[in-house]
């Protein structure tokens, strides 16, 4: 279901979500310059693209979120390609991917984790109750680049693909197209008062049904691209996001990614 979302409802959308962070997700977004800074920081318009029409907003009404959610989490079909994260000390993880959505957040990561990129990178960055992030060579939060040698930008589809807990997604800073080999996976269980916030700020109400069942960081919606969907390991995922940490979220013992291979299912 291919929709046109004009820039006024993506920047109405990105104004609306900015208002559901909690004060634990609003600190992740002052660190270093390949974390979490909100998209909409760098957005562009003019004033007639910030004229928001009852028309346009229905659009995100419009999408059928529970089918797109039974979609996002159902584990992949037989040959479909996935991703087994071996994790030192806590075991496996295993993601499905969204090329059609996504199609160059997933050709730089698999082309990177089939080159041994991610081999013994670690989780530099961990937020119980939101996300867990790597794929940084240098373990800073600075480094790592895309398979291309610079920078890409965000891809959303057909909007229908939401951070739902689990999700893979690759991180940015601020700047435009700062896309490069960072990733996280968001591990946000469902919370009443992000729900309550949701209501409030008028989030679709499909959205908010689906986030009372999956969870997720939902304030991401449309912010960062979701890539892939873990279906086996969040149990490990959870581990590794109440480990102690010290500045910067960092774990104060390294949480190494052995390798990442990828394979059929």
């Amino acid at each position: 279901m291919k929709k046109t979302l004009s820039i006024a409802v993506i920047i109405m959308l990105m104004f609306i979500l900015t208002g559901c962070r909690n004060t634990k997700d609003q600190n992740a977004n002052t660190t270093t310059e390949k974390t979490y800074t909100s998209q909409s920081e760098n957005t562009n318009t003019n004033n007639d693209n910030n004229t928001n029409t009852k028309e346009e907003e229905n659009i995100l009404e419009e999408i059928d979120y529970a089918k797109s959610a039974e979609k996002q989490m159902a584990k992949p079909e037989k040959g479909e390609q996935i991703a087994i994260f071996y994790i030192k000390n806590y075991g496996q993880v295993k993601v499905k991917f969204f090329p059609e959505i996504a199609p160059k957040a997933v050709e730089n990561f698999v082309t990177h984790a089939k080159n041994g990129y991610y081999n013994d990178v670690t989780f530099h960055r961990v937020i119980n109750e939101f996300m867990i992030q790597g794929g940084d060579p240098e373990g800073t939060g600075r480094g790592g680049e895309s398979i291309w040698g610079k920078g890409f930008g965000t891809e959303f589809g057909d909007y229908s693909l939401v951070p739902y807990r689990g999700t893979l997604c690759m991180a940015m800073s601020s700047a435009p197209n700062s896309i490069g080999s960072q990733f996280f996976i968001t591990q946000a269980n469902y919370d009443k008062k992000v729900e309550e916030n949701m209501l409030k700020q008028g989030f679709p109400s499909g959205v908010i049904e689906q986030y009372k069942t999956h969870g997720g960081a939902m304030h991401l919606y449309l912010q960062y691209t979701v890539f892939g969907q873990v279906f086996e390991g969040m149990d490990i995922i959870d581990k590794i996001a109440v480990v102690k940490t010290v500045a910067g979220d960092k774990p104060d013992v390294d949480v190494i990614i052995e390798k990442i291979e990828i394979t059929t299912y």
